[in-house]
């Protein structure tokens, strides 16, 4: 069995990490580049930095606090937000960045996809899906959880691995922030569509949602938070201690 892994992520806008539920009402957290120096120090296996409005607000990613962020950063560092161009993957990938995600850049261009794991290797594209729920069906969102693109989100999925992406984020944006456990039965849909590493984001309220996740769903490769980790709710050497306990691997 492959090692799990555990991945905090930092949600930043205007500089500071914030955190709010269900992708609405923000609150400041912390500095992003205090907290990745802190989770580099504490056990996590990776990080993510989100710039989480540069796609609302139609701009790039900004690179001083990312460029800031990756020089404490001695663990994988996945980076997203507003990633539109190839020239937006070169940008980061050189103020420090491991892995690009891309979302709503995908959305508007998916052959960005292709071009970029031409480019620089399927295992550099990330593609973040924000998915919800509407009629019965898992729909994607973009630019950051606000517009319903109509698109169902299994099938774009699959289709963005077929271009070339190397790793799925999946966001349910259902139990993002909410603390009732990861959204199972979106994550087994996406397990059952792809053979890429599957990224689980949304949900993890206490150590118990980890490895509720990791027994039900052995494809899931990751799990990824957020506020429990920002507000000391988890600490990972303890999340990890219990997973290990529960015969799960993990670095």
């Amino acid at each position: 069995m492959i090692t799990k892994r555990i991945i905090p992520c930092l949600d930043v806008k205007d500089g500071r990490v914030v955190k709010g539920v269900n992708f609405e009402g923000l609150s400041d957290v912390s500095s992003p580049i205090e907290l990745a120096e802190y989770y580099t120090n504490s056990g996590a296996d990776e990080l993510v930095f989100y710039d989480i409005t540069a796609s609302a607000e139609g701009r790039s990613l900004f690179t001083d606090i990312l460029r800031q962020t990756a020089s404490r950063v001695f663990i994988p560092l996945t980076v997203g937000g507003g990633i539109s161009t190839l020239e937006d993957f070169d940008r980061v990938l050189k103020c420090g960045a491991d892995k690009v995600s891309v979302n709503s850049g995908a959305i508007r261009d998916p052959d960005l996809i292709r071009q970029a794991a031409l480019r620089y290797g399927s295992q550099c594209v990330v593609l973040s899906a924000d998915v919800k729920r509407v009629d019965g069906q898992f729909r994607v969102f973009a630019r950051g959880g606000r517009d319903d693109t109509g698109m169902e989100a299994i099938a774009w999925i699959k289709k963005c691995v077929d271009l070339g992406a190397g790793e799925i984020v999946v966001n349910s944006i259902d139990t993002d922030g909410v603390k009732g456990g990861f959204d199972l039965e979106m994550l087994s849909a996406v397990c059952d569509a792809v053979k890429v590493p599957v990224i689980a984001s949304g949900g993890a309220g206490k150590k118990e949602d980890f490895t509720e996740l990791f027994r039900a769903l052995p494809g899931v490769d990751a799990g990824l938070a957020a506020s429990v980790f920002h507000f000391g709710e988890i600490a990972i050497p303890d999340l990890k201690a219990e997973l290990r306990r529960n015969g799960i691997l993990v670095r």
